[in-house]
């Protein structure tokens, strides 16, 4: 069977960053070419580009192209332009992980290099950030494989917020398994939730899934209950944001009472992403900072006023799910159970 391609919405041309513009969509397909660093800080803090991994390769092509156009002539001098605008592109969001992890990584490539001239570390960052690009596809296609053997032909999947092809550079995380069992003759009927305030799921999720033909149906985030009810759900798949040593998991908001009424109808809960937003060092959900964004999202969405202009609104972008809750964790490593504290340091083969 022809498998599924997914439209690449995040790559490199021509020295620039080049993104799809996620605030557009579903109703136009406008690429970005960026190369400022205001403007690549910008793409990320208004979710012209979101999805963690999506974020991650965004970051590293980023930085890359921001620092291609350095005039410095030594080692020293190029290094301080790349930790300033290293810095300044980490404070964008303050939640998903794979930001900093990417940052990081081209961090740890430049120190590496950094006995070499400036046009030979420019090199390494460019290929740096297309080692983060690959490995972010093939983790999509790892992660589908995964979640695949959990689930069967004609099963009702239920998603939360967007984790496909536009939240990565490949197949996503959440959507993986769902594109893998389409590819397989699987017939599964996904339901996505729109995801309120930005709609994600609505905008993004029924957008590429309805490309790729796969049956999707979109419903409203207060439906999930009595869909649940109706026995149209046998399985939940979301991404995640950042995922603590103990197995609590930030995602999208909304996603944690998903996961309490999956627990109460005695669905499973599945949360997909790469090891890299899996972080160890951060103990407990209770430790993951949580965005609060513009509260004109909710009274104001879309230019249309919801809500009277002199009321207050209250907008974190995410919430974090108890491990109680989660049946497993899917990485490109495979499938993660409780315990999770015990389980995740094996996965990373140390304790922390």
């Amino acid at each position: 069977m022809k498998r599924t391609v997914v439209p690449a919405q995040l790559n490199l041309a021509e020295d620039k960053l080049v993104l799809i513009d996620q605030t557009l969509l579903p109703n136009e397909e406008k690429f970005l070419e960026l190369d400022k660093a205001e403007d690549i800080f910008e793409a990320i803090k208004k979710l012209r580009v979101r999805g963690a991994p999506a974020i991650g390769v965004a970051a590293a092509f980023g930085l890359y192209v921001c620092v291609l156009k350095s005039k410095a002539t030594t080692v020293s001098a190029f290094k301080k332009e790349f930790e300033e605008t290293r810095d300044y592109l980490a404070t964008s969001r303050p939640t998903a992980v794979n930001l900093f992890w990417a940052l990081d990584r081209m961090t740890k490539r430049f120190n590496k290099e950094d006995s070499k001239s400036v046009e030979e570390i420019k090199m390494a960052l460019l290929d740096e950030s297309k080692r983060i690009l690959e490995e972010d596809q093939e983790m999509g296609i790892a992660i589908g494989r995964h979640g695949l053997s959990l689930l069967k032909p004609n099963m009702g999947l239920l998603t939360h917020c967007n984790a496909g092809g536009i939240a990565t550079s490949g197949i996503g995380t959440a959507l993986a398994p769902m594109y893998a069992g389409h590819d397989e003759g699987y017939n599964f009927k996904v339901y996505a939730d729109e995801t309120r305030p930005l709609l994600q799921g609505s905008r993004l999720t029924a957008y590429e899934l309805h490309k790729a033909g796969i049956d999707v149906t979109v419903i409203c985030d207060n439906m999930v209950s009595q869909v649940m009810k109706e026995g149209r759900i046998d399985a939940v798949l979301v991404g995640c944001d950042r995922i603590a040593a103990n197995g609590d998991a930030a995602n999208k908001i909304g996603t944690s009472g998903v996961a309490i009424l999956a627990k109460e109808y005695g669905i499973p809960m599945y949360f997909l992403g790469p090891t890299s937003t899996i972080d160890m060092n951060t103990s407990t959900g209770e430790d993951i900072e949580i965005e609060l964004r513009d509260e004109e999202e909710i009274g104001n969405g879309f230019g249309v006023r919801t809500a009277p202009k002199e009321v207050k609104a209250y907008n974190p972008a995410f919430d974090v799910t108890e491990a109680k809750y989660i049946t497993a964790i899917i990485t490109e490593k495979g499938i993660i159970r409780p315990p999770y504290k015990e389980n995740l340091e094996k996965l990373f083969g140390k304790r922390f």
